[in-house]
């Protein structure tokens, strides 16, 4: 893979460069085992419906399989993005990644059991949980190892953000790109932040809290929605930089 900057293509929507032009067997590694970890997620495993009950109760899984699978195309789509930007196929990218799709594998178990949690939890039974909830410790070590790996999975995103960074004279970045970069660390900082209130929150769960309580662990991670304000607040530098350089 070049890591070389096509400077005579047009710049990419999210301000870089595309540096990545070829699948390397890396890149394709990554993919297959993104792949992989989706056929984790499936929706039956072990056996193919034979009648309309155990159809209908295999569909009931559905919502939290959509909504896994989602969460792992984003991780997915977050690597592959990488690798578009800036083209480093280098031993510690390698590691990086490796780590990275080990980490996602893990991923798929406490994710998989918070999404069929909570989709039992709105439907009130109606759909079935691969995780059963019954106590506040289950509640504690299914809402903890989510955080732990998502966190992990954003420190691992960042680190090899830093790489890119600490390659930037190499690859050939500008002034552009590296404004956003420090976009990209700046979403990854809230990414890891969620994270960790999440899990201290998780670890904090005690009996007698009002019921509502219970569910802060999960609803923390609709903060992430602040990455829209990053996305736009970067936006504004960066028309202002291409406005003085087209001055």
């Amino acid at each position: 893979m070049s890591a070389s900057p096509a400077r005579r293509q047009e710049r990419r929507g999210d301000g870089f460069f595309e540096r990545g032009h070829e699948v390397t067997r890396l890149e394709a590694f990554v993919d297959a085992a993104f792949a992989f970890a989706v056929t984790l997620l499936a929706v039956s495993i072990d056996s193919v419906p034979s009648n309309r009950e155990e159809l209908i109760e295999t569909l009931k899984g559905v919502p939290a399989f959509a909504c896994s699978f989602t969460v792992i195309c984003l991780f997915w789509w977050d690597h592959n993005t990488w690798s578009r930007r800036f083209g480093l196929d280098d031993g510690h990218s390698t590691v990086l990644s490796l780590v990275y799709i080990g980490t996602a594998l893990v991923f798929v178990y406490p994710l998989k059991s918070m999404f069929s949690s909570m989709w039992a939890f709105l439907s009130d039974g109606f759909l079935p949980s691969t995780y059963q909830v019954e106590s506040i410790d289950d509640l504690r070590w299914m809402f903890g190892l989510y955080a732990a790996a998502f966190v992990s999975l954003g420190w691992l995103s960042f680190m090899l953000k830093r790489h890119a960074w600490r390659q930037r004279d190499k690859i050939g970045l500008d002034a552009i790109e590296r404004l956003c970069l420090q976009r990209e660390f700046a979403s990854s900082y809230l990414h890891m932040g969620v994270g960790v209130a999440s899990l201290f929150a998780a670890l904090s769960l005690s009996p007698g809290w009002p019921q509502w309580a219970y569910s802060l662990p999960g609803a923390l991670y609709s903060l992430l929605g602040f990455h829209g304000w990053i996305n736009a607040h970067y936006q504004r530098k960066v028309n202002a930089l291409s406005g003085q350089g087209a001055s």
